[in-house]
């Protein structure tokens, strides 16, 4: 199997002698930034939480133009009086610092043991913080994920059949896709002491994945990636989500980056599944000394075959390179695969690589 190798500008802490922090050992972690149309039914979802431990709610509000901070102080009641401690913090300066920022500042401003992270637009199923607290004491170094329902029900399908049909083994083999994440962060539930050694979250604003980078470099250290197989959030799908904001070529980078640093080094030579628009990318991309380790490209098409070769005019070396394209049965693992899957076992691409019995993570990676 292939191996992984500032202060906030409001506070407001209320005063209830129901509750003691020190007893406190999940904190729900929620940045909110003009999420008036959710926020209801978000914070109603905390409310409703079946964990019999001490439970914290954590918000940074990041500079909301709409109503979000009267809904907040609106639950703020309803939530301490079930025993739910409130901290809140913020800053109404004219533009958003970012999801990666309001993370950051509502963790440092927490104090459970715990971290539960939730976005303003989802909602909890009532037993997610019980259930996701139970793995995380089991796995300690490990991000805990769960499955989800997506809202609309069809809004992404390939995506959220993805998201809940991984084995546990390719939560750590399909780390390179562009799906990001093999679980969502949304779902996200650590340690406090495992989230302070990754972290903290990039703080660069829109634009930047910061929860795609947290996660290589939760990987990078050695962190294990663990689901609860019931679903336990509600994932809603819209226009305005914070993940539209960050470019696909920026994702794209990242990714090829981290491929050549976490599995190629593992291989002297390796095979591009994809003689096509995807996997010439791919190999343009890569850094001359990966280049050189692509023994070929492969696929079903005949007139790449027939042609014989990829010539990657772009080279800098002289004579240019040209890389053999081959039937997928006449290449050698092991595969990158830029091919996108369909369906599991439901698809003509699934059936080739099927019937070569491969075995995921040592002689074959799935990047597309």
């Amino acid at each position: 199997m292939f191996a992984l190798c500032g202060p906030c500008e409001k506070r407001i802490v209320p005063k209830c002698p129901k509750l003691n922090r020190a007893k406190e050992e999940s904190s729900v972690i929620l940045p909110v930034h003009d999420a008036e149309p959710w926020l209801d039914e978000c914070l109603g979802s905390v409310l409703q939480q079946d964990f019999e431990g001490s439970m914290e709610l954590s918000i940074f509000n990041d500079a909301s133009k709409d109503k979000s901070m009267t809904i907040i102080e609106k639950w703020k009641k309803k939530l301490e009086g079930s025993g739910i401690l409130v901290v809140i913090g913020g800053h109404d300066s004219p533009s958003p610092r970012g999801v990666g920022y309001s993370k950051n500042q509502a963790v440092a401003q927490s104090s459970g043991s715990y971290l539960c992270f939730l976005d303003a637009d989802d909602v909890m199923m009532p037993q997610r913080v019980r259930l996701q607290h139970e793995a995380a004491l089991r796995h300690p170094k490990s991000i805990i994920g769960c499955q989800v329902t997506r809202e609309p029900p069809n809004s992404t399908e390939r995506y959220t059949r993805w998201i809940n049909q991984l084995a546990p083994d390719q939560l750590l083999t399909q780390v390179f896709t562009s799906n990001g994440p093999t679980v969502i962060m949304p779902t996200w539930f650590c340690s406090r002491a495992w989230f302070a050694h990754v972290g903290p979250f990039d703080e660069g604003g829109r634009g930047v994945p910061e929860d795609l980078l947290f996660f290589y470099e939760h990987l990078r250290k050695g962190g294990g990636v663990v689901r609860v197989d019931q679903s336990l959030l509600l994932y809603r799908y819209h226009p305005g989500a914070a993940t539209h904001s960050v470019l696909e070529t920026t994702i794209w980078a990242h990714r090829v980056r981290f491929l050549e640093e976490q599995a190629l080094p593992h291989w002297a030579t390796f095979t591009i599944w994809n003689a096509g628009r995807q996997g010439r990318r791919l190999y343009r991309s890569l850094t001359a000394g990966s280049q050189r380790k692509v023994a070929a490209f492969c696929d079903v098409d005949e007139n790449k075959i027939r042609k014989g070769f990829y010539c990657y005019e772009g080279s800098q070396e002289r004579p240019k390179p040209r890389i053999p394209v081959l039937h997928f049965r006449a290449a050698r693992p092991p595969f990158v695969i830029c091919v996108k899957l369909v369906r599991p076992h439901r698809g003509a691409f699934e059936d080739n690589l099927r019937s070569l019995n491969l075995q995921e993570g040592r002689d074959f990676l799935h990047f597309s």
